[in-house]
């Protein structure tokens, strides 16, 4: 574990566990959350023999709480940062939700060799708000909801989300976790308040058609069909045919954390595609 200082001050938290010349995975987490959430799939494929590194992104969890950069470009030179600070070579980038249009917009423009695959889970490209463009996204007033709901009561907030629709626990028969519920709260308090508030723009409004069609490196895309908070029907179904070199897995009634909520089923498919 330790921290880089990137181009304007910025201190990017980061962890790095394992053999050092393994193969590598890098984790990219959701909004408002931390390297933490992550804490499942680090350790299945740390006794798999691989090398794992996760960063918080600015303004979240341990890196600083940052008022400038909170945007797509600043977040893919961060990650641009810490892979030539660690050296990754090879690496799969593997991104939930926000995480995943970072990984987007950072395997897009990464240097060659840097990159050798990309997995996107419940991921938000190619974009998540309506327009004329995009018709069936999300309306503008979601995220304004989101933005109200965090400078009225943020720990409040931080509390409705995981408890209904992020794992699906507002649904009839779901098995609830508090300590689920309870750690995606820890995480969302440890950032900071106007980062997260600017990040909630980067995730509705980037556009990550362009990096879709870029991407040269085998993608894999994973979902699950009852994602509340990224509808499939207007993200992961939109951006595998944008894919050059994409595969589309879905998962029948998994929500959008089903990396906790399922990682029994996640993990297995993440090691297929990364060792195949």
């Amino acid at each position: 574990m330790g921290t880089i200082t990137v181009s304007d001050g910025t201190e990017i938290y980061y962890k790095d566990w394992g053999p050092k010349d393994a193969s590598v995975v890098v984790f990219h987490h959701g909004w408002p959350l931390s390297a933490d959430d992550w804490d499942n799939q680090m350790l299945f494929f740390l006794g798999h023999g691989f090398r794992v590194v996760a960063h918080d992104r600015r303004g979240h969890g341990r890196s600083s709480q940052t008022d400038t950069g909170n945007e797509m470009d600043t977040y893919a030179a961060d990650v641009a940062a810490l892979a030539a600070a660690l050296d990754l070579r090879g690496a799969v980038h593997v991104g939930h939700s926000t995480g995943g249009g970072e990984v987007a917009h950072y395997v897009a423009r990464a240097e060659p060799g840097r990159v050798a695959k990309a997995v996107l889970i419940g991921a938000v490209p190619p974009v998540m708000v309506r327009s004329e463009r995009n018709p069936e996204g999300l309306p503008m007033e979601v995220f304004d909801g989101f933005r109200a709901a965090l400078v009225a009561n943020r720990a409040q907030f931080y509390r409705d989300v995981p408890a209904g629709p992020f794992y699906g626990f507002n649904r009839d028969g779901a098995k609830i976790s508090q300590g689920a519920i309870d750690n995606w709260w820890r995480q969302g308090m440890m950032g900071g308040a106007k980062p997260q508030y600017d990040c909630i723009r980067a995730f509705s409004e980037t556009d990550f058609t362009e990096d879709l069609r870029a991407i040269d490196v085998p993608v894999l895309v994973m979902h699950g069909t009852d994602d509340q908070i990224v509808p499939i029907a207007d993200s992961a179904l939109k951006a595998h045919p944008l894919l050059k070199h994409g595969t589309l897995k879905t998962y029948d009634g998994l929500p959008h954390g089903m990396c906790t909520t399922h990682p029994e089923i996640i993990n297995p498919d993440l090691l297929a595609f990364i060792r195949g």
